[in-house]
C-alpha cells in the first residue's frame, strides 16, 4: 500500500542503548542505518525528514514503532539525526514527507 502525505511535529533520536535490539518489524536496530520509528506508517515506507530550524533533510526507512512520547512524530537513528544536525538539540521540529 503506497501512502503519501506530510506531518509536522517533533523528532527525537534513539539512545545508543537500542543498538542490537530487535525493531518492531524484526530487524536488528543499528544506529548507523538510515531508519526510523513512526506510530502508524507501514514498514518500508521511505520518509524525507526536514529539520525546520536549518532546512537540512535526510531520507529514512520506517522499520519500527514509536516514538511513545506525546508530541513526537518520528524517532531517528543517531546517524540520521546527525545528517540534519539535531544531535546537540536532542528534539527538533520537523516536517516529514512520505
Amino acid at each position: 500500500m503506497e501512502v503519501s502525505g506530510t506531518e509536522t511535529g517533533m523528532a527525537s533520536f534513539y539512545s545508543e542503548s537500542y543498538n542490537g535490539k530487535k525493531t518492531a518489524n524484526g530487524e536488528i536496530y543499528n544506529s548507523s542505518d538510515l531508519t526510523a520509528a513512526h506510530k502508524k506508517l507501514p514498514f518500508g515506507t521511505k520518509v524525507k525528514v526536514t529539520n525546520l530550524s536549518n532546512g537540512k533533510t535526510v531520507k529514512v526507512r520506517i522499520n519500527d514503532r514509536g516514538p511513545f512520547v506525546s508530541g513526537r512524530i518520528i524517532d531517528l537513528t543517531r546517524t540520521a539525526a546527525r545528517k540534519i544536525d539535531m544531535v546537540n538539540a536532542g528534539v527538533v521540529k520537523v516536517k516529514i514527507s512520505y
